[in-house]
This record gives C-alpha cells, sequence and structure tokens, in this order.
C-alpha cells in the first residue's frame, strides 16, 4: 500500500472533522463523560479495527480517548489510516 500525497492528506482529512494531522499519523481526541464511555468507545474501536486488520494506538486517560493512525509498515499514512479513520468517525 502506498503513501498518500500531503495533497491526498489534506483532502481526505476534509471529510474527516474529528482528525488531524501529526506528522506521519493522524489523531483523534474524544470525550465520553466517565471512565466507562471511554472503555466502552475503545471497545468499539477496537471492534472496527480488528475487521479492518489495522490498529491504532490508543490512549485512555479517564473520560478522553486518544487515537493516533499510522501505517508503520509503509512509514506514514495510506488509504488504510483514512478509510479506519472515517469507520471510527461513526462511532461519535
Amino acid at each position: 500500500m502506498g503513501l498518500l500525497s500531503d495533497e491526498e492528506i489534506g483532502r481526505q482529512l476534509a471529510s474527516l472533522p474529528q482528525w488531524s494531522r501529526q506528522g506521519d499519523s493522524i489523531q483523534s481526541v474524544s470525550r465520553r463523560g466517565s471512565f466507562a464511555g471511554a472503555m466502552l468507545f475503545a471497545g468499539a474501536v477496537a471492534f472496527l479495527a480488528e475487521a479492518a486488520n489495522h490498529h491504532p494506538d490508543i490512549l485512555i486517560q479517564w473520560d478522553t480517548v486518544t487515537l493516533t493512525l499510522s501505517t508503520h509498515s509503509a512509514g506514514g499514512l495510506t488509504d488504510k489510516d483514512m478509510a479506519l479513520a472515517a469507520e471510527i468517525g461513526k462511532l461519535t
């Protein structure tokens, strides 16, 4: 899978308002209102990630879940990252 150009990343991020670029990755921060809400959200993300065989870094801090996506094997952002970000966006 090929890396996306800066132009392609910008175009795709325009349709993913919860996500922002952080160097060679994209990141989303979601406040869920409680620890239980954060854990349930993280579990739903894990389900989608397993189905896509593409796994974000997940940081849980009480009610806040920070997700970071990058295709490590490709060395940056690919369509796989954007597709999973779009699926995760449907959870919010």
